[in-house]
């Protein structure tokens, strides 16, 4: 696993350093003097990851992360401010302005490179949703980022495994006042609740008893429905060892003890505000698919989807030797409906017409919008003889209750070309032949199913 790693001090001998212990490690390493040279690189995403001094003249780090953060093309890169400054009001700071970690000088190289390897990884997680979702900004879906710069990270969904009274109480009294709290003191049960439980931020003690930790954050991570749940471990302070483990294993965060509980509430927040803009990418992707292969109008899927399903079904008939049917569908003289009453009432014909033909169908029937007034359904599993019943079944409906428009109600008929699959077919062929099936039903009157002769 490799990255880009941008390190931002204006002492170069400690740019020098930092340099050569990342190089060792086969990072590929850019370097900025100030805080200015810092952001032109992130602006042209020229930087997987930034590990930036906070004691630089003219603009501090803490400004420089803050405008990195409240920039929508760059609040999704990690930033670890490497400083001197070790007091937990440091940290917060850090943290508020929206900093992932917070390293403290010197800083052991074991720790530099786990805390480094755990955010590139984060990142390649969230990497492969950005690109995709953001050409979603082209067909009118908000850009997540929008909403993570202004979320807040309150109110989130915490789940604390502790067996130990006096430590969860304490974490739960914290965050009580920010976050809905939930606490599990039985680690075996652990997984079992943060899978059924939708939580935003898993929250686990090092030190259980009878249990091992670790053991509990791996299965996290493998687990389907809890691998993207980010996991902040609570440690003492000689666990370092078991840390570093933890964030080669997935653990996105950690605090050790004493607790200062206004940084568990920034780190707290900073893990929510990452949960939620995971979630929204995923949803932002999902729903550039659903209209990448959905008719917006009747949402039935679209010519794109069928010709790409249809070849799978033909393929899949074919070798097991089972019968696949085609229908083609049009609604007759629909020209005259949207000239006489307009495109509205054209448009709420077709959405009904779409509901009529779903509920018609089995749901391992294909229902298709194939353009225009133009629907297709593919049976598979369906002979010739049941597709044509389902057909007239479909055409006596259509023709026996009106479609209410604006207008008042209005009567509608539609033609219905059939084909089946054939040995050896290709799915145009059956296309083909329903197609023409349909134009013969429309050239001896409409308002009937003509079945392919062939």
């Amino acid at each position: 696993m490799t990255a880009r790693i941008l390190v931002v001090d204006d002492v170069m001998a400690n740019v020098k350093l930092m340099e050569a212990r990342l190089s060792a490690e086969y990072f590929d390493v850019v370097t900025a003097t100030s805080g200015r040279d810092a952001l032109a690189v992130c602006e042209r995403a020229e930087c997987d990851i930034v590990l930036l001094d906070v004691m630089m003249p003219e603009m501090d780090g803490f400004e420089v992360c803050r405008r990195l953060k409240s920039n929508p093309n760059t609040q999704h890169i990690p930033v670890v401010m490497v400083t001197a400054l070790d007091q937990p009001s440091d940290r917060v700071t850090g943290l508020s302005v929206g900093a992932d970690d917070f390293l403290t000088k010197p800083v052991s190289d074991v720790a530099l490179i786990a805390r480094v390897r755990s955010l590139v990884r984060l990142k390649m997680m969230t990497d492969e949703l950005r690109m995709r979702a953001i050409t979603t900004r082209d067909i009118g879906i908000e850009n997540p980022a929008r909403d993570a710069i202004a979320d807040t990270g309150r109110n989130g969904h915490v789940l604390i495994v502790d067996d130990r009274r006096s430590s969860y109480q304490r974490l739960q009294d914290s965050l009580s006042k920010e976050q809905q709290v939930d606490v599990e003191s039985d680690p075996n049960e652990a997984l079992f609740r943060a899978a059924e439980g939708g939580y935003d931020l898993m929250i686990v003690s090092l030190g259980l008893e009878n249990f091992d930790a670790l053991r509990l954050c791996s299965q996290v991570r493998s687990l389907d429905r809890t691998r993207t749940m980010p996991v902040l471990a609570v440690a003492e302070a000689e666990d370092n060892a078991r840390l570093m483990r933890g964030l080669e294993i997935g653990i996105n965060d950690y605090l050790i003890r004493p607790i200062d509980k206004n940084e568990l509430l920034a780190r707290v927040r900073t893990q929510v505000r990452k949960k939620r803009y995971t979630e929204k990418l995923r949803d932002n992707v999902q729903l550039s698919i659903e209209m990448a292969i959905t008719d917006v109008l009747t949402s039935l899927h679209n010519r794109r989807y069928m010709e790409s399903h249809l070849a799978t079904l033909v393929e899949q008939a074919n070798a097991r030797g089972k019968p696949l049917t085609l229908l083609i569908l049009d609604i007759d003289f629909f020209k005259s409906i949207n000239d006489t009453y307009g495109h509205d009432a054209g448009d709420d014909v077709l959405r009904e017409f779409a509901l009529r033909l779903k509920k018609s169908i089995r749901g391992i029937d294909l229902a298709c919008r194939y353009g225009g007034e133009e629907f297709v359904v593919v049976m598979p599993d369906t002979d010739m003889t049941v597709a044509a019943m389902v057909a007239e079944r479909l055409r006596r409906r259509i023709a026996s209750e009106p479609f209410k428009i604006a207008q008042g109600d209005k009567s509608v008929t539609i033609s219905i070309g059939i084909a089946a699959l054939g040995p050896d077919d290709t799915p145009a062929n059956v296309l083909k032949r329903a197609d023409q099936a349909l134009y013969r039903a429309k050239h001896e009157g409409r308002n009937r199913v003509v079945a392919d002769a062939a």
